[in-house]
C-alpha cells in the first residue's frame, strides 16, 4: 500500500515548517470535491421540498421517509461498484461517472409529475452519490503529501456541507413560488452544475498511484511533480510508490507491461474479507466502525428533518423553519471549514474524542428540551431555545470531528491495492446507516418520542466514543506505509500504547 510512500515523511517532515500545501494539488482535491457540492445540495434541498412533496402529492410519512432515505440505499450499490469502477476506468473517469449519475437523476426529480418518477430520480441521484462519496476523497488522499493528507482528504466533506447550506438557502427563497413549481426547481436545478463539472473535471490529471498502477510509469511521475514541493520529493514519492505497485524502483521506463500483476482490483475483497491478514483485519474493522458510528449518531435526523423537529419544538410557520434550519447549515459548514485547519495540527484521535464527547453532552440536551418541549405542546420557550441551541451544538462538534475525519481516515488506512475497493466497503457501511436512520426517524420519533429518540442517539454516541479511544491510532504526519505500519503491531496493547502517546 502505502508502500509506495515510505520516504513521503523523510522528505516532508524536514521541510514541513518551509513549504505550504502544494497549489497545484489543492486545485485538483477542491475540483474533485465540487462533486460532494452537489450530493450536499441535494441532502439539504430534499428538507424543504419534502414539506411542498406532501402536500402536492399527498405522500404520506412512510413513502416520505422512503423518498428520502432510497437514495442511500442506492448509494449503497453505488459505493459497491465504485471501487472496482475506479479501479479500471481510474479515478477521474468515475468522477465524470458520478457528476452524470447526478445530472440524469435530477432532471427525472425536477420533471416529478408523480410519486415513482421522484422515487426513480432519487435512487439514480444515489448511484451517482455512492460513486462520489468513494472516490472524491482516494482522488484527494491519493495526490497529497503526508504534512497536509488532513486538508485535502477532508474538502470532499467540507464541500458536502456548503452544499447542504445551499440547499437550505434555496429552500427559504424558493418556498415563496407557487407550490407546483418551487420544489421541482429546488431538484431540478442540480443537473446545471452536474453537466459543468462532467466536463471540467477531464482537465484534472488522474491520480499518479493509479497510473503507476497500471504500469504508466512516465505519466504518474509527471503528475508527482506537479503535485509535490519540490523535484526531490516527487522522485522519492515516485521510488516508494513503484516498489508498492511491485516495479523494480530502478526502472527508467516510461511503460511497463504489468504481466501477471492484478492491476484492475482483482482479488481484492479475499484480501479484505476472506483471507485478511491481522493488519487488514484491524484496518477494516476501524474503517467500517467509524463509517457506523458517523450515522448510528443520528446526524442525518437532524440534516434531513430539521423542519420537522423544529416544528414540534414549537416553531409553526415555514418561513421561521427554514431559517432555523438554515443555522444548521451555518454551523455545519463552519466547523468542517474550521476542522480542515485542525485536522494536520491537532490530530485525528484528539479530534475525534473531543467531537463525540460533545456530541454526547449536545445530543443528551436535545432530547430533553424536545420531551419538555412536546410535553407541553409548544409552550414552553425555554424548551424551544434549549432544543435550537443543542440541535447547533451537535452539528458543530458532529462536524469538527466525527464528520470529516470518517472520510480522512478511512482514505489513508488501506494499503494502496485495497484502498479503492476497502473505501467502497465503507462507504457502503455509511450509506446504510444513513438510509437506516433517514427512513426510519419519523416512525422512530412515534414508537419512543422525538426526544427518546435522541437520548438514543446519545447512548450510541457513548459506545462510539469507546470504541475510537480503544481501536483507532493516530495517523497525522505519517505516511501511508507507516499509517500501515500501526495496524501491523501484533497484540492490541501495541495499538492503544501508539494512541495513547500520539
Amino acid at each position: 500500500m502505502d508502500d509506495q510512500i515510505s520516504s513521503e515523511n523523510a522528505v516532508e517532515k524536514p521541510t514541513e515548517e518551509n513549504t505550504g500545501v502544494n497549489r497545484y494539488a489543492l486545485q485538483c482535491a477542491i475540483v474533485a470535491s465540487i462533486v460532494s457540492i452537489i450530493f450536499g445540495y441535494d441532502t439539504g434541498v430534499m428538507s424543504g421540498a419534502m414539506v411542498f412533496i406532501e402536500e402536492e402529492l399527498k405522500t404520506n410519512e412512510v413513502q416520505i421517509e422512503v423518498l428520502t432515505g432510497i437514495l442511500n440505499l442506492c448509494a449503497l450499490v453505488g459505493s459497491l461498484l465504485a471501487g472496482r469502477t475506479s479501479d479500471i476506468i481510474g479515478r477521474r473517469y468515475t468522477i465524470v461517472l458520478a457528476s452524470i449519475l447526478f445530472m440524469l437523476g435530477s432532471i427525472l426529480m425536477g420533471w416529478g409529475p408523480s410519486y415513482p418518477v421522484l422515487l426513480t430520480g432519487r435512487c439514480t441521484a444515489g448511484l451517482g452519490v455512492g460513486f462520489a462519496l468513494m472516490v472524491a476523497p482516494v482522488y484527494s488522499a491519493e495526490i497529497a503529501t503526508a504534512s497536509h493528507r488532513g486538508l485535502l482528504a477532508s474538502l470532499p466533506h467540507l464541500c458536502i456541507s456548503i452544499g447542504i447550506l445551499i440547499g437550505y438557502l434555496v429552500n427559504y427563497f424558493f418556498s415563496k413560488l407557487p407550490m407546483h413549481i418551487g420544489w421541482r426547481l429546488m431538484l431540478g436545478i442540480a443537473a446545471i452544475p452536474s453537466l459543468v463539472l462532467a466536463f471540467g473535471i477531464l482537465k484534472m490529471p488522474e491520480s499518479p498511484r493509479w497510473l503507476i498502477l497500471q504500469g504508466r510509469l512516465g505519466e504518474g511521475k509527471r503528475i508527482l511533480d506537479l503535485v509535490s514541493n519540490s523535484p526531490e520529493e516527487a522522485e522519492l514519492r515516485f521510488q516508494d510508490i513503484k516498489t508498492a505497485a511491485g516495479i523494480d524502483p530502478k526502472c527508467k521506463d516510461e511503460v511497463v507491461k504489468m504481466e501477471n500483476k492484478k492491476t484492475h482490483g482483482e482479488g481484492v475483497w479475499k484480501e479484505l474479507i476472506l483471507r485478511p491478514t491481522p493488519a487488514v483485519r484491524r484496518v477494516l474493522l476501524t474503517a467500517l466502525g467509524i463509517h457506523f458510528f458517523q450515522h448510528a449518531t443520528g446526524i442525518e435526523a437532524v440534516l434531513l428533518y430539521g423542519p420537522k423537529i423544529f416544528k414540534k419544538a414549537g416553531i409553526t410557520t415555514k418561513d421561521k423553519l427554514f431559517l432555523v434550519t438554515i443555522g444548521v447549515g451555518i454551523m455545519k459548514t463552519t466547523f468542517i471549514f474550521t476542522a480542515t485547519f485542525l485536522l494536520d495540527k491537532v490530530g485525528r484521535r484528539k479530534l475525534l474524542l473531543t467531537s463525540v464527547g460533545g456530541m454526547i453532552g449536545a445530543l443528551t440536551m436535545l432530547g430533553f428540551g424536545l420531551t419538555m418541549a412536546q410535553n407541553s405542546g409548544g409552550k414552553l420557550v425555554w424548551a424551544l431555545v434549549l432544543s435550537i441551541v443543542s440541535a447547533y451544538s451537535f452539528v458543530a462538534f458532529f462536524s469538527i470531528g466525527l464528520g470529516p475525519i470518517t472520510w480522512v481516515y478511512s482514505s489513508e488506512v488501506f494499503p494502496l491495492k485495497l484502498r479503492a475497493q476497502g473505501a467502497s466497503l465503507g462507504v457502503a457501511v455509511n450509506r446504510v446507516m444513513n438510509a437506516t436512520v433517514s427512513m426510519s426517524f419519523l416512525s422512530l420519533s412515534k414508537a419512543i418520542t422525538t426526544g427518546g429518540a435522541f437520548f438514543m442517539f446519545a447512548g450510541i454516541a457513548a459506545v462510539a466514543w469507546n470504541f475510537f479511544f480503544f481501536l483507532m491510532p493516530e495517523t497525522k504526519g505519517k505516511s501511508l506505509e507507516e499509517i500501515e505500519a500501526l495496524f501491523q503491531r501484533d497484540g492490541d496493547h501495541k495499538v492503544r500504547g501508539e494512541n495513547d502517546t500520539a
